[in-house]
């Protein structure tokens, strides 16, 4: 039996959500408004910010320090690229786990899932000399292999239950008009999940695309994307906060601008098979 929806109950629904919403937002927010402050105006109190002048000199001298561009480029191919590495490894193994399951393939679903569990400075060690003996250390290569072996799990989990909720009747169907497992996956399989692939390359873009740990550790200028770009303005000396928050919008704005265009389709991705 369903309740009704009082106007008093959609009020304090409506003020809720626009709260939370806000206190979410409030940081990038801030970050914005610290931007387009000078150092001396940052960091005064945030009556004082509010009231100060506005000025383009933090994103000038952004600029002149360092090659945005260059930032910008790296993480595009490294997002990119992982992610579509990641989706050509994670298709066939979903559709494997999914319509030809083992004894074990619940316990290998759950085993992938515990790697993300684990905490990443406890092989540090290890990644990094390996990747000295390999010549990989700032290389877009190496870089591009490890955003896709620490996303792949969540990436082979969300197509693994988008393929479940396909009928496995369909599949049967092609096979019996002589379709072979090459077929299968690229001309019946992948057009019926679409929007479940798509909303997972997404979301691998943008959890590469913010990935912070291994790019800082692996990159010091050829290969650093963005999030080394924002490293680069902490110094010992302390932190410039305008010039901090006006790199931090630079290195922002693409992904949110991103996910604001995309969000229909991620939502629709997020919610496929949600309901039969």
């Amino acid at each position: 039996m369903s309740r009704k929806s009082t106007p008093a109950r959609q009020a304090v629904v409506t003020v809720a959500a626009w709260t939370v919403g806000f206190l979410i937002f409030f940081p990038i927010l801030w970050i914005f408004i610290l931007s387009f402050k000078t150092e001396g105006d940052a960091i005064r109190t945030p009556l004082g910010v509010l009231t100060s002048g506005w000025t383009f000199e933090s994103y000038h001298e952004v600029q002149e320090r360092s090659n945005y561009l260059l930032h910008f480029w790296n993480s595009v191919v490294l997002s990119v690229g992982s992610t579509i590495l990641a989706l050509v490894i994670a298709i066939p193994a979903a559709w494997a786990m999914a319509f030809v399951p083992g004894k074990r393939t619940k316990d290998l679903l759950m085993w992938m899932l515990s790697t993300k569990m684990m905490p990443a400075v406890g092989v540090l060690v290890p990644m990094y000399l390996l990747f000295r003996d390999f010549g990989l250390l700032d290389t877009r290569i190496g870089l591009v292999v490890v955003l896709t072996l620490i996303n792949l799990p969540i990436v082979i989990w969300m197509l693994y239950t988008y393929f479940k909720e396909i009928p496995g009747e369909i599949l049967e169907a092609a096979r019996m008009d002589g379709a072979n497992l090459r077929s299968e996956i690229l001309y019946i399989l992948t057009p019926m999940a679409v929007p479940g692939i798509a909303s997972t390359l997404l979301l691998n873009i943008i959890l590469a695309w913010n990935e912070a740990f291994w790019t800082l550790q692996l990159t010091t200028s050829n290969a650093a994307p963005l999030t080394q770009f924002i490293a680069s303005y902490s110094s010992p000396e302390g932190l410039f906060y305008a010039k901090l928050s006006a790199a931090s919008t630079m290195a922002i704005a693409p992904i949110l601008i991103l996910g604001w265009f995309s969000q229909k389709q991620l939502v629709r991705g997020l919610t496929f098979g949600a309901v039969k």
